[in-house]
């Protein structure tokens, strides 16, 4: 089983997946802020993919530059087999841990 992934690593994962071949930075960054529900730092953003770059998680290529960025090129991102593999690891470990519990939780704190 590979490292379990932090909340974070999943949801940015998680927006690749969603975004599929339109998986840039700012894009990922918007999904993750709209499914998290917070303001997010593009930095934390761009780190995390940085990272998840180096675990030969997700693997990245410059598109062509566009008029709206100055001619700039965007960075695409998209899973790589071992990403695909954590996240369904990392799924299959939260499951475990909420077998035998209803959700949401009721009771007393």
């Amino acid at each position: 089983m590979a490292d379990v992934l932090g909340t974070f690593e999943q949801a940015v994962l998680l927006a690749i997946g969603r975004l599929r071949q339109d998986a840039y930075g700012r894009a990922i960054l918007k999904d993750v802020q709209t499914r998290l529900e917070r303001d997010v730092a593009a930095g934390a953003v761009h780190t995390t993919l940085a990272r998840l770059e180096h675990k030969g998680l997700i693997s990245s290529r410059l598109g062509p530059g566009t008029p709206i960025r100055s001619g700039r090129a965007r960075r695409f991102y998209r899973f790589q087999p071992a990403g695909l593999r954590a996240l369904n690891d990392s799924r299959a470990a939260v499951d475990n841990l909420w077998l035998g519990l209803k959700w949401p939780l009721k009771g007393r704190a």
